[in-house]
């Protein structure tokens, strides 16, 4: 069951120069209708699973393993709520990597930021958290005399199982615009699915939805015909 096969036709006027006359219609597939989730599967957690795509997957790819078909690679984004399917989906560790040499250049391995590294004291407890983007020299507290240990990064905290003051040195890592890059590809990684047992739900759902209901227009259950504004025109 393809996407575009299960779209309604609209019969629009011929923009064409060589057409027969101004009532000459051209039959296609109807673009402005979109499919969606119904809403209590939409809003239901228990209707979704989590995937990880891996490596460079494509969407027919994650379609074939989770429903047997690669033709549901639409039903893979609509329930990601994927639109823009080259912004949104991630692209292979190649593609990756060509992309950031063409934003970054020679500047591709330089750093980007710092960030924290994760400290915990004697009894598991979390005293500074990973992944915090900070100065590189970043100190907690900051002390008094901002002149010393310029280039040092540290976390001064009390440790309650050790019944002493604690001093962590060098919390802080650098993260380059290729690392940054490549994080934020694989950030793409994780998408919801809906669960295959939902899968005839919907499909019966996009069925129904793309039947034209009864109007001047409609010419059967998936044909209708745009007005003819070229006769209605003075």
């Amino acid at each position: 069951m393809g996407y575009f096969r299960e779209l309604p036709n609209i019969e629009y006027l011929s923009p064409l120069s060589d057409r027969n006359s101004a009532s000459e219609y051209i039959e296609a597939k109807n673009l402005f209708k979109r499919f969606k989730l119904r809403d209590d599967l939409l809003y239901s957690v228990n209707n979704f699973q989590r995937y990880e795509i891996n490596g460079e997957d494509r969407p027919d790819q994650v379609a074939d393993k989770i429903y047997g078909s690669p033709q549901l690679d639409w039903v893979v984004l609509i329930s990601a709520n994927i639109i823009n399917v080259r912004d949104q989906w991630p692209l292979s560790h190649k593609d990756v990597y060509e992309y950031a040499s063409n934003v970054y250049g020679n500047s591709l391995n330089e750093i980007r930021f710092h960030e924290t590294i994760e400290i915990k004291d004697s009894r598991g407890r979390m005293v500074l958290p990973a992944g915090k983007i900070v100065d590189y020299n970043f100190k907690s507290p900051i002390p008094n005399d901002t002149s010393l240990e310029v280039n040092t990064s540290y976390v001064k905290f009390y440790d309650s199982g050790l019944e002493s003051q604690m001093t962590k040195y060098n919390i802080t890592v650098p993260v380059t615009n290729m690392e940054y890059e490549i994080r934020r590809n694989d950030a793409k990684r994780s998408i919801e699915v809906l669960k295959s047992s939902f899968l005839q739900t919907l499909l019966s759902d996009v069925r129904n939805s793309a039947i034209y209901t009864s109007s001047s227009q409609k010419i059967n259950r998936k044909l209708k015909r745009a007005h003819n504004l070229r006769l209605q025109s003075p």
